[in-house]
């Protein structure tokens, strides 16, 4: 009987990672508690393989298994995720939290996504001499007593393709599997033949060497979100955009209905984004962008912070069953209050979190 795990549901296929993942289950299960970062570009699979991992470690951490979301939360933040998540009540959240990891056992807390250095760094050593593993994934870690793992993109060594079926775009592309993830999802639907993707993206300047903003920016997924947006119909164009401004993690169909402001036709407005591998679907029925994505939407598109606040704020009061399955928002509503020094939206959002927690007046 699988064990219940705090994880997405795990990979269909890990294309050309066998090796990587052997060799990750090996260094954890010999050295833990350890803490591991998975380090690659954006779009090199690095979410992915930190999913796998916890999977394929499920039994001996004995289904102790914790995935969070934390970009570039600060230690604050931080610390309040472990509480909420493991019900660690009480001022001094750092002591509690490793009397509760001592007296519990050994643990795999995977940190997807990680942006800020100094902040992890103060949460690792905080919980240094806890039995809990950490794994990190980044696209850059300056941390020192980290064990950093290289995240390259599958097969790249071998010079061959994990995706057959555009595998002449594999170099244009540079391997990067996101990026060859949407091309196949463009060709195998149909949308366009590999000669005629290949053309549009050559005549871009695909493979003009360009100096890049940071590791977000990727020219061959932006020409791809480009070829995309050219087809795709107003209401799938809003959809993408409250998904790129979204500082939650994935979104309910309703809820992207509703912030989308799709009166009908949901099923159709959603189809080419997924035939088109755009979004993705973590859970049944809830979608996200990659970050990558998300940043070749974002110039395209109007933020909407303050609505998206106002949505889920209102939605988790009303609804207040739902703070487990949404906290990813609370926490993005809780930044986003502290962000503005908005006193009202500060305690709208603590009364939530002391809900959560399950210790409200």
């Amino acid at each position: 009987m699988p064990l219940p795990l705090d994880l997405p549901p795990a990979p269909l296929g890990l294309k050309g990672r066998a090796a990587e993942l052997a060799t990750l289950v090996n260094t954890v299960e010999t050295a833990a508690p350890t803490r591991l970062a998975l380090v690659g570009s954006g779009g090199s699979g690095k979410s992915m393989l930190a999913n796998a991992l916890g999977h394929r470690l499920a039994r001996f951490f004995g289904g102790r298994v914790h995935w969070f979301r934390v970009g570039s939360w600060d230690f604050y933040t931080l610390t309040e995720m472990l509480a909420l998540r493991f019900g660690v009540e009480g001022e001094n959240r750092v002591p509690r939290l490793n009397a509760f990891f001592k007296r519990t056992g050994p643990r795999l807390i995977v940190l997807d996504n990680h942006e800020d250095d100094r902040a992890m760094a103060r949460l690792l050593e905080a919980f240094a001499k806890s039995p809990v593993t950490f794994l990190i994934t980044a696209r850059r870690c300056l941390l020192a007593g980290v064990l950093i793992f290289p995240v390259t993109a599958p097969l790249v060594t071998a010079g061959r393709s994990a995706f057959p079926r555009v595998a002449r775009l594999t170099r244009m592309l540079r391997w990067n599997p996101l990026a060859l993830d949407i091309a196949d999802g463009i060709v195998g639907s149909g949308g366009a033949t590999v000669s005629e993707l290949q053309d549009f993206l050559t005549g871009r300047g695909v493979q003009r060497v360009r100096a890049i903003k940071h590791e977000d920016d990727l020219p061959e997924i932006a020409l791809l979100v480009e070829w995309a947006w050219q087809r795709l119909a107003p209401a799938s164009k809003r959809m993408l955009g409250v998904l790129a401004h979204i500082e939650g993690d994935h979104v309910d169909l309703e809820s992207l209905r509703r912030l989308a402001r799709i009166r009908s036709g949901l099923a159709r407005a959603l189809e080419p984004l997924v035939r088109w591998h755009l979004v993705q679907e973590p859970i049944a029925r809830r979608y996200t962008l990659h970050a990558v994505v998300r940043h070749a939407v974002l110039p395209r598109t109007t933020p909407s912070s303050e609505r998206v606040f106002e949505y889920y704020v209102t939605l988790l009061e009303r609804q207040p069953e739902r703070l487990l399955l949404e906290q990813s928002h609370l926490f993005a509503a809780m930044d986003h209050a502290h962000r503005t020094s908005n006193l009202n939206a500060m305690l709208r959002v603590e009364a939530l979190a002391r809900r959560l927690a399950g210790h409200d007046d």
